[in-house]
């Protein structure tokens, strides 16, 4: 590897045992045998490389769960299904709950953001990119094919999902929602747009 990817290797792994606020340029140099000259050359500052290692670490991450593969996902359940809804939101959790999970660095960002401006500026472009990723997992179809209307509609609610999901199982795993009552609960949505159930008292 050049020092380009050598730094971004290491950057990860200072990221997963030290976290953003933790994690130095010089930690990063040490963990991947370059120089502090190079994260300047190849990615202009220590943010800007650390939100590249955090997108590298949750694209690694999403390759477990991506249940896009073929027009009937990789589980072979409908796209847009309940089926494929808790597939892909077990597979989801799943993650969230293995040793060494990566997912409180986004809890992190959301605490500590205004102290990171370069992370969070750097991610925050990400994220719509986030959002467009997910749909083709739940709903099918190509992500080179997802409207921009998908993305700010059907893409932020997946996000949002997901961001609520990451942020109670980093603060308490044991109550934490799973898939069965994420799934149960859009059952009851949807039946209650349809008029099979009553709505909240009171509302009426």
């Amino acid at each position: 590897m050049g020092h380009r990817e050598d730094l971004l290797e290491g950057a990860k792994r200072c990221l997963l045992e030290k976290g953003f606020a933790r994690t130095t340029a010089r930690d990063i140099v040490k963990e991947s045998g370059t120089n502090l000259a190079s994260i300047g050359y190849h990615y202009g500052s220590k943010d800007t490389l650390l939100a590249e290692a955090y997108i590298s670490i949750v694209e690694g991450v999403s390759d477990r769960f991506d249940g896009a593969d073929g027009p009937r996902g990789a589980a072979g359940s409908e796209p847009g299904s309940l089926e494929r809804f808790h597939e892909v939101w077990e597979s989801v959790i799943a993650t969230m709950r293995a040793p060494g999970s990566p997912w409180h660095l986004s809890m992190e960002i959301v605490a500590m953001g205004d102290k990171l401006p370069g992370v969070r500026a750097h991610l925050a472009k990400a994220q719509r990119e986030g959002a467009r990723g997910i749909i083709p997992m739940l709903m099918g179809g190509r992500e080179e094919d997802v409207s921009e209307g998908d993305v700010d509609t059907l893409g932020k609610f997946y996000m949002t999902l997901m961001m609520g999901l990451i942020a109670q199982w980093t603060f308490d795993p044991e109550t934490a929602t799973d898939a069965a009552e994420l799934t149960t609960g859009l059952r009851k949505i949807i039946a209650a747009t349809e008029g099979k159930v009553p709505g909240p008292k009171g509302d009426r």
